[in-house]
């Protein structure tokens, strides 16, 4: 039988917003108060969000209230990212769902074969980063997501083009990624902190030859909507799943809410680290 998820299509939304709805989808889908969940989204204002481990005194706080950018702690791991014009994806399942089933590396090789998918369906000439050729970081302390691809991570002519992060909690697994629709992807050195102007500019100098927007890619623009009907055929052809489209439960939209007040807005998580 093949099984059924809910697909959501977000409206932008603040970076606050944004995760606490993650959060909120994982807990009410792990009560199985919901049905497994593909959700696809996109952001307002543009937010820098910080990996879970990583150091707040890597924001360059001012920049960010100049430029009017957010600011966020996401609950998946990873680097920096400066969320705008993009298309943000989450996929969010119970720990024991067959597509999520082996370790982390596994399910998130498995579920790459659906975003290869979605892009080749957008005419991308993309491959998957494999486990055994990583590029290495020339700087351990790089804070920037896009400059170097992870394993299984997708790229196009050898530039990561969707950065992704998974975690395993609550009994339950969220994945999540990004993928740069168009833009000036250096911008987001803007919004960090850099020992002097030169190591912004080499750092920027980096991100242009290591990463990739989708526009770049092919030579056109794709907006959002194009990308998820792309997604939303990609997931039910690869994993071999039907979408529902729905929308937050009321749980859902309260739990976010709360999760806002407490978390995702308050400087106790944003600046924990």
């Amino acid at each position: 039988m093949t099984e059924t998820w809910r697909l959501v299509l977000s409206p932008p939304a603040t970076g606050a917003w944004n995760m606490a709805v993650d959060e909120a989808i994982l807990e009410n889908v792990v009560r199985k108060g919901s049905r497994p969940t593909l959700r696809l989204y996109a952001w307002n204002p543009p937010c820098l969000s910080l990996g879970r481990t990583q150091a707040f005194a890597d924001v360059n706080i001012p920049a960010l209230k100049e430029n009017g950018w957010d600011i966020v702690r996401r609950a998946t791991g990873g680097r920096a990212i400066l969320h705008t014009d993009e298309l943000t994806y989450a996929i969010i399942l119970p720990k024991d769902n067959a597509h999520v089933k082996g370790s982390v590396l596994e399910s998130y090789q498995y579920l790459a074969q659906a975003l290869l998918s979605a892009l080749e369906d957008l005419g991308a000439n993309v491959e998957m980063n494999p486990a055994g050729r990583l590029r290495k970081s020339s700087s351990q302390s790089n804070p920037v997501c896009f400059e170097t691809p992870s394993a299984y991570e997708i790229t196009v002519n050898g530039k990561k083009l969707i950065g992704s992060a998974q975690a395993r909690q609550k009994d339950g697994v969220l994945q999540h990624g990004s993928l740069p629709l168009t833009g000036d992807l250096t911008r987001i050195t803007e919004a960090l902190s850099f020992s002097d102007e030169k190591s912004r500019q080499v750092a920027a100098q980096k991100l242009t030859a290591s990463a990739s927007t989708l526009e770049f890619a092919l030579g056109r623009k794709v907006d959002w909507g194009t990308a998820s009907k792309s997604f939303t055929r990609a997931f039910q052809s690869v994993l071999g799943i039907r979408l529902i489209p729905g929308e937050l439960s009321d749980t859902e939209k309260s739990r976010a809410s709360e999760l806002i007040q407490k978390k995702y807005a308050h400087p106790d998580w944003t600046e924990r680290i």
